[in-house]
């Protein structure tokens, strides 16, 4: 986790757990290894990386972003990155603190396939579709749109729409926005701020129950972790094991 300007403290890298895609690599030789190859196999080439698939390659090339501005929203900014194999970062403010927080987002196998969908429904490189509807809600924020693919890229920019795809793309993002947010949240109140894990149990649920998370299944580790974590108050640990046999069953 990064902080830009923010006065907190640097979180446990371990408590960062929106991820789906892992790419594995050969190991290399160690000295140990080397020791006990025959003689006959020393000089052996040693193996190299497996080569990138073609949908890493082309998932690599792509960018995607969500960006949403509001001044009086408590959340007033925020940008959700990404390239097409679901691993990018989210940056957004809080109104009245001072710099931004960047975390790092590996979004599900699910939300991806969800969210790529969507992309290929607008045909959004090779359309100039304007999504704004014919009535302007300036006071809901702006949000914008942005895909990169080699030397092509696209903004489109809309406080409200009637487009079925965009406003279900919007809603994807949000709720990738309103878990990590949550996530970080939770992660400072178990390290400086306890008392606050109860409420933040609550807002989980909340999210939940309404299907206002990205993928509740990425929530797993860190509800074992809570339920276990007597630096929290007992009331939160119970409230993690209930939320984990709704996600579980």
């Amino acid at each position: 986790m990064t902080f830009q300007n923010s006065p907190r403290h640097v979180l446990p890298a371990a408590l960062i757990i929106l991820g789906a895609a892992i790419l594995s690599f050969a190991l290399p030789f160690s000295g140990a290894q080397e020791s006990s190859t025959p003689a006959s196999k020393r000089n052996a080439r040693p193996e190299q990386p497996a080569p990138p698939t073609v949908n890493q390659t082309v998932g690599n090339e792509v960018r995607y972003s969500y960006e949403f501005t509001q001044p009086q929203f408590f959340i007033h900014h925020l940008v959700v990155e990404h390239d097409g194999n679901g691993n990018g970062k989210i940056t957004f403010e809080k109104l009245g603190e001072d710099g931004s927080v960047v975390e790092p987002i590996e979004l599900s196998a699910p939300a991806l396939a969800r969210i790529t969908g969507l992309w290929q429904a607008l045909s959004f490189l090779d359309s100039d579709t304007n999504y704004q509807s014919s009535k302007q809600f300036p006071h809901l924020g702006t949000m914008r749109l942005r895909m990169e693919q080699g030397t092509r890229n696209r903004t489109a920019e809309f406080n409200w729409t009637h487009n079925e795809s965009a406003a279900a793309l919007v809603n994807e993002y949000r709720h990738i926005a309103d878990q990590a947010i949550l996530v970080f949240d939770i992660s400072v109140a178990r390290e400086n701020q306890p008392l606050n894990a109860p409420k933040l149990m609550e807002q989980l649920e909340s999210l939940l129950k309404r299907g206002g998370l990205s993928d509740a299944q990425q929530l797993v580790p860190l509800l074992n972790e809570i339920s276990t974590d007597e630096h929290v108050p007992l009331i939160a640990r119970n409230h993690a094991k209930r939320l984990l046999k709704q996600i579980l069953k």
